[in-house]
């Protein structure tokens, strides 16, 4: 089921920070999000809406100073062409609710199953231990 809001509803229920980010296309400064180092099992949500994002077992230390994935659950999110900024990346964001989560970046290298960076906001998302996903 898909989350439609307006802005004034999305401003209701999201700190200014978060509203930025994730409804405007913001990024946090690297290094300073609280998912960065996370270990733990578990699933990664939606800071907006919920829905679920990333099992834990797809997280991986790339050193870019954000949390990164090398895939999604299925389904979980859209790719959109970013053309901001002077370049052309690929923004993902939720397909539930359309909030920003960060890009994607392929080729890189990493020794991944994907070859994939998902370079995703801290504030974009929330995180669900395995004990509390399995309730």
């Amino acid at each position: 089921m898909s989350t439609t809001r307006t802005d004034d509803e999305w401003k209701a229920i999201l700190s200014p920070e978060q509203f930025r980010i994730l409804r405007q296309r913001g990024t946090e400064a690297p290094g300073t999000g609280k998912y960065v180092n996370t270990k733990d099992l578990g699933v990664y949500t939606c800071g907006a809406c919920g829905a679920q994002l990333y099992e834990s077992t797809t997280k991986f230390d790339s050193g870019c100073g954000w949390p990164a994935f090398f895939d999604a659950i299925p389904g979980a999110i859209d790719r959109i062409e970013d053309r901001s900024h002077g370049m052309v990346r690929t923004e993902i964001v939720c397909s539930n609710c359309q909030s920003h989560l960060g890009h994607v970046f392929k080729g890189e290298g990493f020794p991944t199953k994907t070859d994939e960076r998902h370079c995703v906001n801290s504030i974009s998302l929330n995180f669900q231990s395995k004990s509390k996903a399995d309730e």
